[in-house]
């Protein structure tokens, strides 16, 4: 779910979709109570029925969307992970460049530091806002350049400099991943049935001859409500890096501050 929607805060966001849901909810209780309703025979055995049938609905809908807020949230999660992941990597091929010879040693350890920086001061803002980050490039190749420009001279810096190579691939991958996971979203597919099925719950409890119309809608409306937060909980964590709940750059954070100093 994209769109204006996305920029929204956590609790507006939440307001506006429980809100949609239960004036769909009172209009369509409305409408059918008026014009559908009164023109059906309903019996105790229909309402058993109906009732039967309500339950099914509910029981499908609930199975489907709680199967996508389980895919949701790992991959909410796996994205921490992955955040989590580079952050190590980071702090591993810092640790391993500290060992090469001056001036090197300076150079690689100071473009670690400014990528570093990048990530929590300017490529976190624009993941947050729903754009991908593109100058960490930059910094890669950068260091990349000046770390293939290292000739070691004997066999100790020939072993320190093909761990901090391979260090190198797997910070690379590590930063592919978590690109990656910004662009993992549900389909429009998943969320037009997550929409149409809560239509066609909430439409079921409409044809149940309730005498107490007052009673109805606060059924009616209390089921909107718990399907609207629902449908919050998916959106929310369906945005890794967007939103209230987005993961934050603290693990990048913790390095620069406890690792790689001033």
């Amino acid at each position: 779910m994209n769109g204006p929607l996305s920029n929204l805060p956590l609790p507006f966001a939440a307001c506006l979709i429980i809100g949609c849901l239960c004036l769909y909810s009172l209009l369509g209780l409305a409408l059918a109570r008026r014009f559908f309703v009164p023109r059906l025979r309903i019996s105790g055995e229909d309402s058993e029925f109906t009732g039967a049938m309500v339950q099914a609905v509910m029981v499908f809908y609930g199975l489907a969307v709680a199967l996508i807020a389980v895919n949701v949230w790992e991959t909410h999660s796996g994205a921490s992970s992955t955040v989590s992941l580079e952050a190590s990597r980071i702090a591993g091929i810092y640790r391993d460049v500290s060992g090469y010879p001056e001036p090197i040693r300076s150079e690689l350890r100071d473009e670690l530091r400014g990528y570093t920086d990048y990530l929590i001061h300017e490529a976190w803002p624009l993941q947050r806002q729903g754009s991908t980050p593109t100058r960490g490039v930059e910094w890669m190749n950068r260091f990349q350049q000046t770390l293939c420009s290292f000739e070691p001279a004997t066999e100790g810096q020939k072993i320190l400099h093909g761990e901090a190579l391979h260090a190198y691939n797997q910070l690379i991958e590590a930063r592919r991943l978590r690109l990656d996971a910004m662009l993992v979203k549900l389909p429009g597919a998943l969320w037009f049935v997550i929409a149409a099925g809560a239509c066609i719950s909430l439409a079921a409890t409409f044809l149940f001859k309730v005498h107490d119309i007052r009673l109805h809608a606060i059924q009616v409306l209390l089921l909107s409500a718990f399907i609207g937060l629902v449908i919050t909980l998916v959106f929310a964590f369906d945005r890794p890096f967007q939103g209230d709940l987005a993961i934050g750059p603290d693990a990048y954070i913790l390095i620069r501050d406890q690792l790689m100093g001033n």
